[in-house]
This record gives structure tokens, C-alpha cells and sequence, in this order.
């Protein structure tokens, strides 16, 4: 068989990711193993078509391979694969698969992206690997490797792959925009952070019915105006100190007209399942914040033109990260139904939460997702030392092992558990125990009446 690597790590042949394939190649010689570094080469297939052609035609499977950043794919590899789907090359039938490195972050939204977009190409997908940083240093992690390429041999020669999951119809409907409600309340400022070119009428048309009928301030950030020098590189230059490499601005952009709004509304296009790349690259560049959730408290919301309603892996990931950075999810507006209902309604939420404060506690999400941070950062900390201090800060290493008088209660309330005699002699006594607290609540709060 022969394998055509598609290597979406910016860093190429130096990506950890690619050592896993460089391992399997060594294993497997009756194999043929080729590369594409896409992650140094975004625009490859624009550039060389007739050559992506040829590598494509001669290959059995196209291998995805990339370290999983912010959600999703690197921001470079978002660019190439909209360059093969540019091309007009045919992969119809060709088999595909994914091997990704990460800490577990989120990996089920990049390899859902993947296998969605090779569904929208025409080609027969296996489902991939997903493994740990370190996991090619130790046996089981070998191993597994071992077992994903076994199986995705044995899956090309029986004729078997996943289920094809069909591209949602797109449609939108007009967009009213009305005479604007007159000044606008200084006491607060949105950032608006838009995909936004002269070709995206309708999505210029939903930004002002939100600026018409929400009663603040925006501040509309144009990502096509500003000179990205390019996507993040990953060189983690800036865990130390938050300075990234790139001498473009972007640190400055965003840390002066983004995160001192009081609210962020993310505004695009619906491409290629996603939010295209351009918005990817202004996402993945944000690691100059490394891992600290500097805009906690914050509520978010998005404008999106496209069938956003059916499009269920890209809402997974605008709302898990709302939930992972603290941020009340206030909705995301599209044009598939009612556009101007539905921009209205999100206009309100978002101006009751910076009326009010309001906020809500993480669901499993945001904890889930924040957990794996905490043990990621405090590994780190000899080299993640921004992201340190800022945990320490705001107390987010909640180690469950710090909780001692909770653990030594649970071991009291075992021991009695434990006796046959004493659960007899209690009944249901145990239950009334545990409701006794927030009755003490209930009862506090009628007398503040």
C-alpha cells in the first residue's frame, strides 16, 4: 500500500506527531510511506496542483497527521485542505485516516473535522489514532500505534470504512437591518471578530442588525485588514513571558482592542464545516495567552452565515470553549431560518449578561477541559511559567488531594457504611444527614424574606 502523509504541523519534519508515522514506516517496509509538510506549505495546492494530482492518484490512503491545536487542526493545515478542495481534484474512493498528538484537549472536535471534510471530498474514512505527546516513548503507546495501522490495513483490504456523513444544505434567508435605536451606551464595549471580505454581503447585513439593535458600543475587528505574518509556528517562545515570535502586532491587537472589550461576538462564514482558516489563524495565534483563561467572566456569542444548526461538530466547539474559558455562551445568530429573530435574540442575551454580571457554573465541558489543563500546566511549570503564575492566582490548581477534611469525612461515613449492623440501626438516617446543610440553606433564605 501506499501512504501519502499529509504532515500539518507547522514545525515539518521536526513535528512529534510525524515520528509516529517515521516509526510505523521502519515497521511496516513493504509499505510505502510520502510526504507532504502542509503545515510549511499551506498554499501547496493552489501552487502545484498538477503535482498534488500525482501524488494523490498514485496513493492508496491520504494520512492526515498534525498535533491538535485549539479545538481543531493547526491553522496551516486548515489553509492546504482548502486548497486541495480548490483544486477540483478528484479524491473520490481514495481511503483516508488521522493521527494526532495532544494532551486529549478537545481531540474529538479536530478528528471530527477531518473525517467530515474527507466525507465532503468523496473519500472512505478509518477512524485514526489519537495519542498522547509521549505515547511513542512507552511500549502500550507503540503498541497502539501498531494496532491503529493493523487495523487500518485490515479496514482498506475488506473494503470497510465509516459511515459517510453528508454536508448540511446551506441556504439563508434576507436580512432586515433597521434604523439603529440612536447613541449607544458607553458603559460597555464589544469586540465584533469577523472573516468579513466584499464578497460577504449577507454576512455584512447580519453584523448591522446587531450593531442596529444592541443598546453598547462595538468595535468591529476586521481580520482581513490585519497582516497576519502567519499561523502559530508552536515554538511555545512565548510560554515564559506571553511574547510571541511574530513581530506583526497581533499581541497588541488583541490584548488592546479584544480582551478589554467586555464581550467578544465571533463573526464568519460557514467553509468546509468550520469557521475557515483565516478565523483559525486568529484562534491558534491567541496562544500567546498560552492556557490562561484571561477573558473569564466574559460572555460570548457568535454571528454565522451558513446552516449552523445542523452543523453540530463546529457548535461543539464554539461552545466548549465559551464553557472552557469561562464565558456565558449567549448563542450563536444564523441566517438558515430566521436571521432577524434570531440576531435580535442573541443582541438581548448578551446585553442582559453585561447588564447583570451574569454567569453560570461550567458544565462537563468546561470542567473536563480545564481539569486537563490544571495537570498540564502544573507538569509544565518550569517552562510554562506565565501560565503558572496565573493558576496559582486565580486558584485553579484544585487538586481533589488539598480537599483532606472531605476525604477523612468520606472515610468515617465508609467505615459506618461497612457495618451490616449500624446501616440497620440507621435506615434511612443517612439520606436526612446529607439533606440536613441544605435545608440550613433553604430555611436562611426565608428568613431573609
Amino acid at each position: 500500500m501506499h501512504f501519502l502523509i499529509l504532515n500539518g504541523s507547522p514545525k515539518g519534519k521536526n513535528s512529534v506527531t510525524l515520528q509516529t508515522c517515521l516509526y510505523l514506516e521502519k515497521l511496516y517496509p513493504a509499505h510505502r510511506f510520502d510526504v507532504i509538510h502542509a503545515g510549511q506549505q499551506p498554499s501547496f495546492p493552489e501552487k502545484h496542483p498538477e503535482e498534488l494530482a500525482r501524488r494523490a492518484a498514485e496513493a492508496d490512503c491520504l494520512l492526515f497527521v498534525y498535533p491538535v491545536y485549539t479545538f481543531l487542526i493547526p491553522a496551516q493545515l486548515m489553509r492546504f485542505m482548502e486548497g486541495m478542495k480548490a483544486s477540483g481534484i478528484d479524491f473520490t474512493g481514495k481511503y483516508a485516516s488521522q493521527i494526532t498528538t495532544s494532551k486529549h484537549f478537545y481531540d474529538i472536535t479536530a478528528h471530527r473535522f477531518v473525517r467530515e471534510f474527507a466525507s465532503d471530498m468523496g473519500m472512505e474514512f478509518v477512524e485514526g489514532l489519537s495519542a498522547d505527546m509521549e505515547d511513542l516513548l512507552s511500549e502500550k503507546g507503540r503498541k497502539e500505534a501498531r494496532q491503529f495501522f493493523d487495523y487500518l490495513l485490515f479496514s482498506m483490504k475488506y473494503g470497510l470504512a465509516e459511515p459517510a456523513s453528508p454536508a448540511p444544505a446551506a441556504s439563508y434567508r434576507p436580512v432586515t437591518v433597521p434604523a439603529s435605536s440612536g447613541k449607544k451606551d458607553p458603559a460597555k464595549r464589544v469586540a465584533v471578530v469577523a472573516d468579513l471580505g466584499p464578497e460577504d454581503e449577507q454576512l455584512s447585513a447580519m453584523i448591522e442588525r446587531f450593531r442596529a439593535v444592541f443598546p453598547y458600543e462595538t468595535d468591529l475587528v476586521n481580520l482581513r485588514e490585519f497582516p497576519f505574518a502567519g499561523g502559530c509556528l508552536g515554538c511555545f517562545r512565548c510560554a515564559a513571558d506571553g511574547v510571541c515570535v511574530y513581530k506583526d502586532g497581533f499581541s497588541d491587537m488583541l490584548r488592546e482592542r479584544i480582551q478589554t472589550a467586555d464581550a467578544i461576538v465571533t463573526v464568519f462564514t460557514i467553509r468546509d464545516r468550520g469557521m475557515g482558516s483565516l478565523l483559525k489563524t486568529y484562534d491558534d495565534r491567541q496562544f500567546c495567552n498560552g492556557h490562561r483563561t484571561v477573558t473569564m467572566g466574559k460572555p460570548a456569542a457568535a454571528i454565522v452565515s451558513g446552516n449552523y444548526p445542523a452543523s453540530e461538530n463546529l457548535r461543539n466547539v464554539l461552545e466548549s470553549r465559551a464553557e472552557t474559558g469561562g464565558n456565558f455562551w449567549c448563542g450563536a445568530a444564523s441566517d438558515e431560518c430566521d436571521p432577524d429573530r434570531e440576531i435580535t435574540a442573541v443582541a438581548m442575551r448578551l446585553a442582559y449578561a453585561l447588564r447583570y454580571n451574569h454567569t453560570r457554573p461550567a458544565n462537563f465541558w468546561g470542567v473536563g477541559g480545564m481539569k486537563i489543563f490544571r495537570d498540564l500546566i502544573w507538569q509544565m511549570q518550569g517552562m510554562m511559567k506565565a501560565d503558572h503564575r496565573f493558576y496559582k492566582e486565580h486558584g485553579q490548581y484544585d487538586f481533589p488531594q488539598k480537599k483532606r477534611l472531605r476525604m477523612w469525612a468520606m472515610y468515617a461515613v465508609g467505615a459506618l457504611n461497612s457495618s451490616p449492623a449500624l446501616r440497620k440501626k440507621m435506615g434511612g438516617k443517612m439520606t436526612e444527614g446529607m439533606l440536613m446543610p441544605y435545608r440550613k440553606v433553604i430555611e436562611d433564605a426565608g428568613k431573609k424574606k
